[in-house]
């Protein structure tokens, strides 16, 4: 390429991205990051969320196997970390040892930070000299928190305190409730674009899937915001209510399942079919079975809609 082309590459971008391109550059040079790395030995989950100012952090950073482990690299972000990080685990390195092995065989070592946590709950994290400050990490049972470029070393405080004191909730949640305890902390100290959660669990996801959750927004201006809206949703379609709390359905509720189904064309004529029907339209198959009780969230859902618009 000549002078003249760099010339011509440079302001074609300047023309696709404006004024903004030196900040553009800068949030590429820069990734900034705070996650944390974490195991529910009860549950036999392993999980690692993840905000920054980077955009779509979750496609490089989170990393994690069921009966293997969970890895967060960030900080001049090297994604082959995750890979053979995640190899190294399954090999039967501990965290320390995949750690170690890492960072080993990186030149570019001092700019990197990297949290693990292996089949066996125990953590390793290293923050390469280079990463800018505040750059730290904080640990505790069976979890790393690690960040870098944060207003001051609270983000990490108010994350590994949230993430410990909901030690009874599911693990997707605890990693959650961390990310925004984080941000009200402080958080990246230039802002918010991207946040991710990735929890696996041998056969615990849809149709038998490893992977339980994993969700990711990518470029927006409160992203833990959002992908808390995004985890309700996964919760409505992918999760499940106990049976003890399901609703019997009797002649009074079986005729207003019929007059709403009806409402919404699915007649059929027998009650269990349309139902299931309308459910698996509305990607909430798994939570029917039969017509003899209703899940109370699959009633709400139906009682929302009325003609295809939300009703009473």
């Amino acid at each position: 390429m000549t002078r003249s082309d760099d010339r011509a590459a440079v302001a074609c971008r300047r023309r696709r991205w404006g004024s903004n391109l030196p900040e553009l550059a800068e949030r590429l040079l820069h990734p900034t990051t705070y996650s944390i790395v974490a195991c529910d030995l009860a549950r036999r989950e392993w999980g690692v969320a993840a905000a920054s100012k980077f955009l779509a952090i979750g496609a490089l950073s989170t990393w994690a196997e069921p009966e293997v482990g969970a890895i967060a690299t960030q900080s001049w972000i090297k994604a082959s970390y995750g890979d053979q990080g995640l190899r190294l685990l399954a090999e039967g390195a501990s965290a320390s040892e995949t750690l170690d092995r890492l960072v080993a065989e990186d030149d570019g070592r001092e700019q990197r930070q990297v949290g693990v946590v292996d089949r066996e709950g125990r953590t390793a994290s290293y923050t390469g000299a280079a990463c800018l400050e505040w750059a730290g990490e904080r640990h505790g049972p069976s979890y790393t928190s690690q960040g870098n470029m944060l207003v001051s070393g609270d983000t990490l405080a108010a994350l590994a305190e949230t993430f410990e004191a909901t030690a009874s909730e599911p693990l997707v949640e605890r990693l959650i409730a961390g990310l925004e305890a984080a941000q009200a902390a402080g958080g990246d100290r230039r802002g918010q674009q991207a946040a991710a959660v990735r929890v696996v669990r041998q056969g615990g996801g849809y149709l038998g899937a490893d992977v339980l959750v994993d969700l990711r927004v990518d470029d927006h201006r409160q992203p833990i915001s959002e992908l808390e809206r995004l985890y309700g949703l996964h919760q409505l379609y992918f999760g499940s209510t106990s049976r003890e709390q399901w609703l019997p359905v009797d002649d009074e509720l079986a005729a207003e399942l019929r007059e709403r189904l009806d409402r919404l064309g699915y007649v059929g004529g027998k009650l269990a079919a349309d139902l299931d029907t309308w459910a698996g339209v509305e990607n909430l198959e798994d939570r029917v079975e039969g017509v003899d009780r209703i899940d109370p969230v699959v009633l709400g859902e139906l009682r929302k809609r009325w003609g295809g618009v939300e009703g009473t």
